[in-house]
């Protein structure tokens, strides 16, 4: 028994720096961090330019996961480069932290392109196996934060074009071992990803 207890404080010991090195983020201490992200992205995260994606109630994990891919080049974005070499693993956090506490905002869908999308979004092309959007992003588009799924709703059709062909052509790779994006995308069409862009930006 007395064995059995000092693993178990000893593998508590192990663990407890781990647990206690993820940083918690500063939403205050990101705002002011985030002046310079305010060129592209907009004070508040809700980008006027369709290439650069609007970060505004985002999902936080999702959020730090991406800032630390771009920061450590496993996903690269052009526009990016070097800008966070400087910040450490707390600065993405309150980065985080900052546009998740945000509101989005909303655009409006190509109507001619509605139709399409909502049947992609909501039911897939299950005759070619591909899962409707729906199950990791959620009916009105807003995801899945505590899985890191993120928001998608009301974001630029211009960028989820974009992210889409990305992972299609295998020139986006971040979706990790399981290759999610990669698999999903790969069943996608110009025509496909150009509706679902639509639907998603007047998604709200």
């Amino acid at each position: 028994m007395n064995t059995l207890l000092a693993s178990l404080l000893l593998t508590l010991g192990v663990c407890a720096p781990a647990l206690a090195a993820e940083p918690v983020g500063n939403a205050a201490a990101g705002q002011a961090k985030a002046m310079v992200c305010g060129a592209c992205h907009g004070p508040d995260g809700n980008s006027a330019a369709g290439n650069f994606p609007k970060l505004a109630g985002q999902g936080e994990r999702y959020l730090l996961k991406q800032l630390r891919e771009i920061k450590d080049n496993k996903r690269i974005v052009l526009e990016m480069t070097g800008l966070l070499a400087p910040l450490n693993d707390q600065d993405l956090a309150d980065l985080a932290a900052w546009y998740a506490s945000q509101k989005a905002s909303t655009g409006m869908a190509d109507p001619t392109l509605v139709s399409r999308g909502e049947a992609l979004f909501r039911g897939g092309k299950l005759e070619d196996g591909m899962p409707a959007c729906i199950g990791c992003h959620s009916p009105d588009g807003t995801g899945n934060a505590p899985a890191g799924f993120p928001r998608l709703g009301g974001q630029h059709a211009d960028y989820i074009k974009k992210q889409l062909t990305a992972f299609r052509e295998a020139e986006r790779v971040n979706d990790g071992d399981t290759m999610v994006m990669r698999s999903i995308a790969a069943k996608l069409s110009n025509k496909d990803i150009e509706a679902l862009a639509q639907y998603i930006q007047g998604l709200h």
